[in-house]
């Protein structure tokens, strides 16, 4: 794992709180993300999942990561990569923002 402490880790507190095993679905836990964080905190999360995403670690110590923080998610599912998916996490956060600033 990345971390050692992960309850302290932006990244972990984002994936395990949103995606977590009672979840109907990822898009419904994305859409309830979106409805319920405030502007801030997605602007937050974009940056720290960025920051994540463009880390030193290697795709597979981040995909593996993702994976188990996410654990409410099955990315086969997705037909991507767990840091793919991320990525697309951080789109539609970035879309949900654009609507803010109208």
């Amino acid at each position: 794992m990345l971390l050692i402490n992960k309850q302290k880790d932006p990244v972990f507190q984002f994936l395990a709180g949103t995606f977590h095993q009672d979840i109907e679905t990822p898009d419904d836990a994305i859409q309830e993300l979106l409805i319920e964080e405030s502007k801030e905190y997605l602007e937050d999360a974009i940056v720290f999942l960025t920051d994540f995403i463009e880390s030193e670690h290697s795709d597979n110590k981040k995909n593996d990561y993702i994976q188990s923080c996410a654990d409410g998610v099955y990315l086969p599912a997705f037909n991507l990569e767990p840091i793919d998916w991320l990525k697309n996490v951080i789109v539609q956060i970035k879309k949900s923002l654009k609507k803010f600033k109208r």
